[in-house]
């Protein structure tokens, strides 16, 4: 089998994820197809995300592409995860990944509402068809407003009753998991600037007329492990399997149905796609600051070959990372915004005088993009809280 050494993997991950300056996207959709999905769990690293790969790009050109051009949706998918999707892949992320995940909370909640005496699974699905109602209604609406029109989502439910942490919840959280995880509703745009995690929700019909489309989950499972190897390439059954969050036996059937190539990884048995083994030609160096949960640092289960010994500084204890500096294919170093606003960062390895100033400059544009926002990460990593300090 042909072997892929690490300057071509680099090399091929330059060019694929947008961070090469002649493989720059044109617009979000576009770098989003180029790495799959994008990372939603913390708003703030979609929007630095999609920065990194597009030229020209401003806050207002994202903001466009997701909430007025509408070719980007935000939903629940691998991982149990929220991602920004091209909307022509969100059918498939759901079918995957996302029917499976709602049907297994909607029998914790059925179980916890039927214990506390509160109703069945048949009054949930009541609740749920009045919420939707009401948001048919509306046209857009916060859950604060649902609850409004539809009061028994004002319902409360004892969690962990007798423990010194018992409390009461509302079960509208509940109700909009299940309508947005089954593909009813959708996360819109937000109360506040774009860092902002609280969302207007709005029907799926604004984003995809129709509805969300029925995939075969066979099917679904086998395209998004195609765009993954197309994406992430070569990589392996174990990248595979982390990343989507499926069972050994889905992504065995997923990789059989697109019939990949093995190549070598230097000891490792690595996997592309038919047609994908020719070799890539090496991408011009530059300096990348990637934000928080990233999906590139993301993006495989083993990251040596990118990530060096950096990790303990860059990744937290349950495996997210930070914000990082790349250069060439490569984390060289990490970065954070101060409170005064200013992107600070710190190499971690000796890179040359010429690449540590192309790596100032960047955190001098970055602070002037991000402006007078605070960009915090939901999750924190040893060298954030470090610069920050």
């Amino acid at each position: 089998m042909r072997r892929i050494d690490i300057a071509e993997r680099r090399a091929r991950l330059a060019l694929r994820h947008h961070l090469a300056p002649g493989a720059v996207a044109a617009d979000p959709a576009e770098a989003a197809r180029g790495i799959v999905a994008l990372h939603s769990t913390d708003p703030a690293s979609v929007f630095l995300s999609l920065h990194a790969r597009t030229s020209p790009s401003s806050v207002a050109d994202i903001e466009h592409a997701l909430y007025e051009e509408r070719s980007l949706v935000r939903m629940l998918g691998m991982r149990r995860t929220i991602f920004v999707v091209p909307v022509e892949l969100a059918a498939v992320v759901q079918a995957s990944s996302t029917n499976a995940i709602a049907a297994a909370q909607r029998r914790r909640y059925t179980q916890i509402i039927t214990d506390a005496g509160v109703g069945d699974g048949a009054w949930l699905k009541e609740v749920e068809e009045g919420a939707v109602r009401a948001l048919a209604a509306r046209g857009e609406a916060t859950g604060a407003e649902l609850s409004a029109d539809e009061p028994r989502l004002r319902t409360q439910v004892l969690m962990a009753e007798g423990k010194p942490y018992e409390a009461k919840t509302n079960i509208t959280t509940w109700v909009l998991f299940l309508l947005a995880a089954e593909g009813r509703i959708v996360r819109g745009r937000p109360r506040g600037s774009w860092i902002s995690s609280q969302y207007r929700w709005s029907p799926i019909e604004v984003w995809l007329p129709g509805g969300m489309a029925e995939v075969p989950a066979d099917e679904a499972r086998a395209e998004l492990v195609r765009r993954w190897l197309a994406a992430y390439g070569p990589g392996t059954a174990a990248d595979v399997k982390w990343w989507t969050g499926w069972t050994g036996g889905q992504v065995k059937q997923a990789l059989a149905a697109v019939g990949p190539v093995e190549v070598d990884l230097g000891g490792t048995t690595g996997l592309v796609l038919p047609g994908d083994a020719e070799p890539v030609a090496a991408a011009e160096p530059a300096v990348s600051l990637l934000p928080a949960l990233d999906p590139t640092p993301m993006g495989w289960q083993e990251r040596s070959w990118y990530l060096g010994e950096h990790g303990p500084a860059l990744f937290d204890r349950s495996g997210n990372v930070g914000p990082t500096v790349w250069w060439d294919g490569r984390i060289v170093g990490g970065w954070a915004q101060r409170p005064s606003g200013e992107v600070v960062y710190r190499l971690l390895e000796d890179v040359g005088r010429d690449v540590a100033v192309a790596v100032e400059a960047s955190a001098g544009r970055l602070t002037e993009w991000i402006g007078s926002v605070r960009v915090t990460p939901r999750f924190r990593t040893p060298l954030e809280r470090e610069l920050v300090a």
